[in-house]
């Protein structure tokens, strides 16, 4: 475990989670005992826990964790011999021509670093040029440009540079593969790239999310640990790890040195990048981005800027866009993050499509969500909300619609080319993901595909999404964030 008995914390308070120790004994047992500091997979300042639903949550939340733990390996080698044999018919023209290839010898295997190899993602949604109609000062041009890098940011760092510099026209920065101290490995993919042009001077952080194949992101969503910090409050701990939170000492405002590390720590490492970037390029502006936990990270990377206080970037930051982000932090990290937003004068909009299971993970209780929620239905019609329908996944309320809505998307898939065109149109891929989803409703909700549809189709009028410097120029008062 992390914590280390007789050494100053950097927290106040602390609840873990490990379920590679938690026997089917003591997980039964949590639920008849309010007493957490018997249970051997519970490391925890807190003595008790009188909530029966809570401690039902943990149960539920560790159970699950155990599942995705024990199909970790095939889970992975699945992931990647279905990448592997999609890339490998793409590129040998689909079945017939790979047949055709196979008796020719002239088979051509896929290079998983190859500027063509693409995720399993990617393959949900192979759109890869910005919807050309919305330009710069459109209210929906950060969200549009924001939900292309978080589908692009699952892909590798050749296909990242090919599609930002060739089809976009900007300049990458770089792909990274940032260090975890708690795994001891690279886990945390970003790409920063720069939007500039006679109108603006934009860079883009964009943090990769959940791999579908991945046991160990998956559990990082459901997982219900957290760290408390003072005068902050309590944020979940795997988020805090895969952003760069160093083993034992926290979040001191420069890195420790470790020689085991073999990369750098992310918040570390992208916030000096972009001191220097801002210093150098006194009209530039700073946008953070991501998809499911690369929204997560995006939406905890200000929060330790706050805490170090990093003027020169939250000065310049322009604001913050995630996508089926999960919750972060408890009711007073919310309010910390609300506060320091609007101090800062940065907007957070925080995207829903439909009933996107993740956002509603980990379970509300103690984690509460923050920020401007825009909500998109499954016609793609955007709504501002304080939450989303059916606050929590398991709701019995929604059990029904949500099981009528996949089927609705399912049949959805066959409409969309006729009535929005080619652009449109589902792959057989995320066709197939559709049709899972009428089992387990909210898994294909998920993916980018959605998200790309409604920025681009559900389209908002309303002054709220304009950038916050041209609210300003246009005379605007608006509040950053909805109640």
């Amino acid at each position: 475990m992390e914590v280390t008995p007789g050494r100053k914390q950097f927290y106040s308070n602390y609840m873990l989670l490990n379920p590679k120790k938690a026997s089917f004994f003591d997980l039964i047992a949590l639920l008849f005992s309010k007493n957490l500091k018997k249970r051997k997979f519970i490391e925890t300042s807190i003595e008790t826990e009188d909530s029966f639903w809570y401690r039902l949550v943990i149960f539920l939340s560790t159970l699950l964790q155990k599942f995705l733990l024990s199909i970790k390996t095939p889970m992975a080698l699945a992931g990647q011999t279905l990448e592997d044999m999609l890339n490998l018919f793409t590129n040998n023209g689909g079945l017939f021509g790979l047949i055709k290839k196979v008796m020719t010898g002239k088979v051509v295997i896929p290079s998983r670093e190859a500027a063509t190899y693409v995720s399993a993602v990617g393959y949900t949604d192979l759109r890869m040029d910005l919807d050309k109609q919305i330009i710069y000062g459109n209210s929906m041009y950060y969200p549009a440009l924001a939900i292309m890098t978080c589908k692009a940011v699952y892909n590798n760092a050749a296909y990242n540079k090919s599609i930002i510099e060739n089809n976009w026209g900007m300049e990458v920065i770089g792909f990274y593969n940032y260090w975890n101290d708690y795994l001891r490995q690279p886990d945390t993919q970003v790409v920063m790239f720069r939007n500039k042009t006679s109108e603006h001077d934009t860079i883009v952080v964009s943090f990769r999310g959940t791999q579908p194949f991945s046991a160990d992101d998956w559990c990082s969503d459901a997982d219900l640990s957290w760290y408390e910090f003072p005068n902050i409050g309590k944020i979940h701990s795997g988020f805090l790890k895969a952003l760069g939170m160093q083993k034992l000492v926290g979040w001191p405002k420069f890195v420790v040195p470790d020689l085991t590390r073999k990369a750098p720590l992310a918040y570390y490492d992208i916030r000096d990048k972009l001191k220097d970037l801002l210093k150098n390029n006194p009209q530039a502006k700073v946008i953070v981005t991501g998809h499911s936990l690369g929204g997560a990270l995006a939406a905890l990377f200000p929060a330790i800027l706050f805490y170090h206080d990093e003027q020169l970037v939250l000065e310049r930051m322009e604001g913050v866009y995630t996508f089926g982000q999960p919750r972060v932090g408890d009711e007073a990290f919310a309010g910390y993050m609300e506060k320091n937003l609007n101090k800062n004068g940065i907007q957070f909009y925080r995207y829903v499509y439909c009933n996107d299971i993740v956002p509603r993970v980990p379970f509300d209780g103690m984690f509460k969500h923050f920020g401007t929620c825009v909500y998109y239905n499954s016609k793609y019609q955007a709504k501002i909300v304080e939450e989303v329908p059916y606050l929590n996944y398991f709701s019995l309320f929604g059990f029904f619609p949500m099981h009528m809505n996949a089927i609705y998307e399912v049949i959805r898939s066959f409409t969309m080319k006729v009535k929005y065109g080619a652009d449109y149109t589902d792959g057989w891929l995320m066709f197939g993901v559709r049709l899972f989803g009428m089992l387990i409703p909210g898994v294909a909700n998920h993916c980018p595909q959605d998200y790309v549809n409604s920025t681009r189709l559900g389209k908002p009028d309303d002054v709220l999404f304009l950038p916050l410097h041209t609210k300003k120029a246009l005379g605007f008062e608006v509040p950053l964030l909805a109640a």
